[in-house]
C-alpha cells in the first residue's frame, strides 16, 4: 500500500499499531511482521505486511478498509498480486471514496470506475464483471500473468514501487513494525 504522506506516525495512528518498534526496511519488506511502515520516499510511504486486506480472499473487507483509512489519511493505493495463481489487484481511494480499484481472483470480483490513464498506457486487461475471458485458456494466462507484471509499473506511475527504491534512500531511516487489534 502507498499513502501520500510524510509521516509515518500518522499511519501508525491511523492503522492502531500496537507497540510499534523500529524496524530496517529490509526486515519490514519481507512481510514477517502484521505491518511495516516505511519511512517516507518522494512524499509517499509504503505500508506492507500480512495485516493488509487480501482483495482475493474478501474484497468487501479491502474497500472497508481503503475507505476507512483513506478517510484519516487522504489519498491511498493498495497493489497486490499473486503470481502463482495470477490473483492481481490495484485500487485508489482518496478521502474515504475509492475512485477506481480493479482486482481479479479467477474472475473479476472488483471493478470501480473508469480505467486511467495509466492503466491504458500499460494496456492491462480489465473485465466486466461476469465477462467471461476463457479463464481457462492459454489466452487467459499470458494476459492475467502479464497484469500480475505490470502491477509494479502501475505503482510506479501512480505513486512509487517499493522494488525501484534505491538503496541509499532505504538506508537513510527506518520505519516502524507493529501489530494492530483493529478489524477491518
Amino acid at each position: 500500500m502507498a499513502v501520500r504522506a510524510t509521516d509515518p506516525k500518522t499511519i501508525q495512528s491511523a492503522l492502531g499499531l500496537n507497540q510499534p518498534t523500529p524496524c530496517s526496511w529490509t526486515e519490514g519488506m519481507t512481510g514477517g511482521m502484521s505491518f511495516f511502515v516505511g519511512p517516507p520516499v518522494n512524499g509517499w510511504i509504503i505500508v506492507t505486511g500480512s495485516g493488509l486486506p487480501n482483495p482475493s480472499c474478501d474484497v468487501d473487507e479491502c474497500f472497508r478498509f481503503l475507505a476507512r483509512i483513506s478517510g484519516q489519511l487522504g489519498q491511498v493505493q493498495l497493489f497486490h498480486t499473486d503470481r502463482i495463481l495470477h490473483h492481481h489487484a490495484w485500487a485508489r481511494a482518496e478521502n474515504g471514496v475509492v475512485t477506481r480499484a480493479y482486482a481479479w481472483a479467477g474472475e473479476t470480483i472488483w471493478n470501480q470506475g473508469a480505467k486511467t490513464p495509466a492503466e491504458i498506457e500499460l494496456s492491462m486487461k480489465c473485465f466486466g464483471y461476469g465477462d467471461d475471458p476463457n479463464a481457462d485458456s492459454w489466452a487467459a494466462v499470458e494476459w492475467t500473468a502479464a497484469n500480475v507484471g505490470k502491477v509494479p509499473l502501475l505503482a510506479t506511475r501512480w505513486s512509487l514501487d517499493p522494488a525501484r527504491i534505491n538503496e541509499r534512500a532505504r538506508n537513510r531511516a527506518d520505519g516502524i513494525a507493529g501489530e494492530s487489534s483493529r478489524v477491518y
